[in-house]
């Protein structure tokens, strides 16, 4: 068989197309005669609308069209929840175009439609909305008070949802424990801030009656089918391409926001192609946010540092609506216990409307909330027992010989019990703690103590449900004109790296290099059927469903080249391009002699046919032989991967940091990690993932918080306000492989792209804290802004 890519760090196939600035991403695209749109958006955090006054604007030099809710027809309604859930008690959605209230600044209330985007928004600034205020609630406790103002008239005591999840028999062990205590834990408020701020262009091709709509999206197939039924549209007339885009982490993944629908709508109203790209203001205050959370936590433990029970009540901040439903908070709850043995569990949140900015997954998706709760609480039961924090892990890590670990009732955002695959958690802890210098750092932390340096060591262990369903697929030809490879699938892509490792999975069955398979990503006219790209599933369920399309393609190149050189099947093996017989390799086929011979139309007028003629018999005509029955012409297979539930990776990063005392700077000195995917396709790209998610992780634990003041106005909405770590904050990472493949799919891969933004606020709080222990200073919030090691320097007096 031909050498294996799977598993080797080829060169990414997509890397010279965008190292050398040949991307096109959304607004690179052009349509002749576009027209160009800005939104009115809110001032307001919750107010009603009087009244809008749009004549003004509408007069303005290039405005075609303004719209407000009272122009857009049967899209003047609630846009779609995605994900229902029963215990959601009230869902809200919002309107394309606010009618009657708002509820958040940012909400779009009027589009302005003009001959260019300068045009729009100087017309969009003739708009005038005559508000009368209401009540605002920011602060999370407070919304979900008795007695809060309230953000929707009609929904009781803000709470969208209400979710209570039992294992085991907690209220069994707190009555046996011997230990009990209770924390505290807050997770604030951030975003995903793409490079590629959101866009979309639309074209409606009034002849053909087709809606082509390029949208920098994670879910085009989504999007299609949600167009389709919205304009009455077969859905062979929407066409979605999600082109090159520029990162995503969730904030792309929300189908729909509003302009997604608008846009579409005006270029099918005024019949020519109509563009819109957001700016970074709008960004920050209409794309979707995340975060916010409040932990409370009661652990019920051995003398000897066994959890035997842990309650977790928490408040989760689901902004002015709740489009996504709870996922971000179900994640949360089900994630919270971590990799570790906790046989009874009781959590519970309440997921709670505030007028803030919508929230969404946003990388991670709830899993860092849970891993710092649990990362911090196991530190601070260390602490109260007096063992040492790793050993207090690795009493209560899950065995390797403990799997498949099912947490009874505690139902994941699949839908599914939680079941941990497999896994080796020890090792891994053991790993890290070798490779950080765990036995030697108490020696080293008291001598730079004696030298006035503050620095301290974190660790924090996390898994990841990875490799969602429903399901993902996937079409896999050999093109006779070439015999080169193409690979479609459903999802997009944001970066991740799916032209090579989809690649890498085709060429090992097709015996090619993956330079020669080309992938088409995030187009609905190329593959039809799909989710999208989020949870880390792209490459369990697509990567799957691409090794059994291109599996069924093997066979049947097999079997065509058998018949060809009259010979076995068994006997027949696939390299480099070539199809030959073991032991004879003189004998042989090209793939695109056998992909010319299985197409009968492109023999007969092929180039190459001569050379394929010793092989097969002379076509006397075009039409050439009937096909035997059950075989189609070509070399192709469309597939399709559904995984049984979420397959689990993990990971343990551990950091050594120093707290400057005079700029209250933290920073890392060094920091080491192992993470356990599964089987890796490419281990480069898995390191890049990883390390991408550390750079996010490190923005989290220290600098990126979303502050709205009490009338709910976002006070750093730039990056000239909101913090965000620059190449010299991100540290080098000393990073381990561990393989511990999943039972649950054909290729024994696990997902990895949020991994890595986990584990590094808690670890970070860990870190601080160990560094700082002599002061009394205990970190319970994250990120841990330098204003807030401040406050809490000065209340332990410690500050000069």
């Amino acid at each position: 068989m031909a050498t294996r890519t799977f598993g080797e760090s080829v060169l990414r196939n997509e890397d010279d197309r965008l190292l050398r600035g040949n991307g096109r991403y959304v607004d690179d695209i052009e349509a002749y005669g576009a027209l160009h749109v800005a939104f009115v958006r809110s001032t307001f955090a919750h107010a009603r609308i009087a009244g809008v006054d749009v004549e003004e604007a509408k007069a303005q030099p290039g405005v075609v069209a303004v719209y407000t809710c009272d122009d857009i027809g049967h899209l003047d309604q609630d846009l779609p929840l995605l994900i229902p859930h029963p215990a959601m008690t009230h869902p809200r959605t919002q309107r394309p175009l606010a009618r009657e209230e708002v509820h958040h600044v940012g909400q779009a209330i009027a589009m302005v439609v003009a001959e260019s985007r300068y045009e729009a928004e100087d017309a969009a600034e003739r708009v005038v909305v005559d508000y009368e205020p209401l009540p605002v609630v920011v602060d999370l406790e407070r919304a979900g008070a008795a007695g809060s103002p309230l953000v929707h008239d009609d929904v009781p005591g803000n709470v969208a949802c209400h979710l209570v999840q039992v294992s085991g028999d907690p209220d069994d062990a707190f009555a046996r424990a011997e230990h009990v205590f209770r924390a505290r834990f807050v997770v604030e408020r951030s975003a995903g801030h793409p490079m590629e701020t959101r866009g979309c262009l639309a074209r409606w091709d009034s002849h053909s009656r087709e809606l082509t709509l390029w949208d920098s999206t994670q879910a085009s197939i989504s999007i299609r089918g949600g167009l389709a039924s919205l304009f009455s549209l077969p859905e062979n007339k929407v066409r979605v391409i999600a082109p090159d885009t520029g990162g995503g982490f969730g904030t792309k993944v929300f189908f729909f926001h509003p302009d997604e629908v608008l846009v579409p709508f005006a270029a099918m109203a005024l019949g020519r192609p109509v563009k819109y790209i957001e700016d970074r203001s709008e960004h920050f205050v209409a794309s979707n946010q995340e975060r916010k959370q409040i932990h409370d936590v009661e652990v019920a433990a051995t003398k000897d540092g066994e959890i035997l029970g842990l309650r977790d009540t928490f408040l989760h901040d689901t902004g002015a609506f709740i489009p996504y439903g709870i996922a971000v908070a179900q994640v949360a709850s089900t994630s919270l216990p971590g990799p570790y043995r906790i046989p009874n569990l009781h959590v519970e949140f309440k997921a709670i409307y505030t007028n803030t900015t919508t929230v969404s997954p946003y990388r991670g998706c709830g899993r860092p909330h849970a891993c710092f709760v649990m990362e911090r609480t196991m530190d601070l039961l260390a602490q109260e027992l007096g063992i040492d924090r790793m050993e207090i892990r690795r009493r209560n890590l899950i065995a390797s010989d403990e799997f498949p670990y099912t947490r009874e009732n505690m139902v994941f955002a699949d839908g599914l019990p939680v079941t941990l695959d497999s896994g080796d958690y020890v090792r891994a802890l053991d790993t890290v703690l070798e490779a950080i210098g765990y036995d030697e750092f108490r020696a080293e932390q008291e001598r730079a103590r004696a030298e006035g340096r503050w620095i301290g060591l974190g660790l924090a262990c996390y898994v990841e449900g990875t490799g969602l369903g429903p399901y993902e697929g996937a079409h896999v030809q050999v093109q006779s004109v070439t015999g080169k490879v193409l690979v479609s699938t459903g999802l997009t892509s944001q970066g991740q790296g799916h032209e090579t490792v989809f690649a890498q999975i085709a060429a090992d069955q097709l015996g090619v290099d993956p330079s020669d398979v080309q992938v088409i990503t995030g187009d609905t006219g190329a593959f039809e059927w799909g989710v999208a790209t989020f949870a880390s599933r792209a490459a369990v369920v697509s990567g799957n469903a691409v090794g059994k399309a291109a599996l069924e393609v093997r066979e049947k190149i097999i079997d065509m080249a058998s018949n060809m050189l009259e010979a076995a099947v068994e006997d027949i093996d696939i390299a480099e391009g070539r199809i030959f017989v073991r032991g004879s390799e003189d004998r042989h086929v090209t793939l695109k002699q056998v992909a010319t011979v299985a197409n009968p139309l492109r023999y007969a007028f092929d180039q190459d046919a001569q050379a394929a003629t010793q092989f097969a018999p002379a076509f006397e005509d075009v039409g050439g032989p009937p096909l035997p029955d059950g075989r189609v012409p070509g070399l192709e297979a469309r597939s399709y991967y559904s995984p049984p539930h979420a397959t689990w990776a993990s990971g343990v990063h551990a950091a050594i940091v120093e707290v400057d005392m005079d700029s209250l700077e933290v920073s890392f000195l060094k920091y080491v990690l192992v993470h356990d995917c599964g089987k890796m396709i490419n281990p480069a790209i898995v390191e890049g993932q990883v390390m991408g998610g550390v750079a996010q992780g490190v923005g989290g634990a220290l600098y990126e918080k979303l502050e709205y003041d009490a009338e709910g106005q976002l006070r750093n909405a730039s990056f000239m306000d909101f913090l965000i770590p620059y190449a010299t904050e991100v540290p080098r990472v000393e990073l381990h492989h561990l393989e511990t493949p999943s039972p649950l799919n054909p290729l024994g891969m696990k997902g990895v792209g949020e991994a890595g933004a986990i584990p590094v606020p808690a670890l970070t709080a860990s870190a601080v804290t160990d560094a700082l222990r002599p002061l009394g200073i205990e970190i319970d919030h994250a990120p841990l802004l330098p204003g807030e090691l401040h406050r809490l320097l000065a209340a332990a007096g410690a500050l000069g």
